[in-house]
């Protein structure tokens, strides 16, 4: 008997992927308790997702596709909305999420040139690559939750730059994995 494709692991990765849109016009509406709801609930489908999916034997290759790409949705439309939506008390500077979106879209870019021009490869996730998710997760929460709260956080230029410095950094690993035949990277 084959898995469902759309068991219960990547039913939650999808409702993720529909909580994005949701974000933004929170965000844009000035709904930011709402908003830090909405993301923190997001935040527990990609944990409820992941673990469903390991103890239930919910893994598929679905799955596995889907879960970054919502990763990656949530993290640039949140991104996109707290850098350029008026009224926010703290956003997040133009510089950091021009160089989130540019890695993006290097990475991609990079994955489908060597997939369409030299050999189809899987690049899985790195460990740069892992903790560069991880940061961004932190800096849209930290700015949803002084959004929200008003709380006075002294370190978020900290945070801004860490994400700045993790999101370079893997962008490059990506880049040279992409460029080498072993490494991060395997045939098919």
């Amino acid at each position: 008997m084959t898995k469902p494709l759309l068991n219960v692991a990547n039913q939650l990765t999808l409702l993720r992927m529909g909580l994005a849109p949701l974000l933004v016009v929170l965000i844009l509406s000035g709904e930011r308790v709402w908003a830090l709801v909405v993301f923190v609930v997001a935040g527990v489908t990609d944990l409820l997702d992941g673990l469903i999916a390991r103890l239930g034997r919910q893994q598929t290759t679905l799955g596995a596709m889907l879960d970054p790409v919502a990763d990656k949705i949530l993290l640039s439309s949140a991104f996109v909305a707290l850098t350029w939506s008026n009224g926010l008390p703290v956003s997040i500077p133009a510089w950091l999420t021009v160089t989130t979106l540019s890695r993006d879209a290097i990475i991609l870019a990079s994955v489908a040139i060597i997939n369409l021009t030299v050999e189809r490869r899987v690049f899985y996730p790195s460990l740069l690559g892992k903790l560069c998710t991880g940061s961004q997760l932190v800096t849209v929460a930290v700015v949803l939750l002084v959004n929200a709260t008003r709380w006075e956080f002294p370190y978020l230029r900290y945070v801004f730059v860490l994400t700045l410095a993790l999101t370079v950094a893997s962008a490059l690993h990506y880049v040279y994995l992409a460029s080498v035949r072993r490494g991060g990277a395997r045939t098919r």
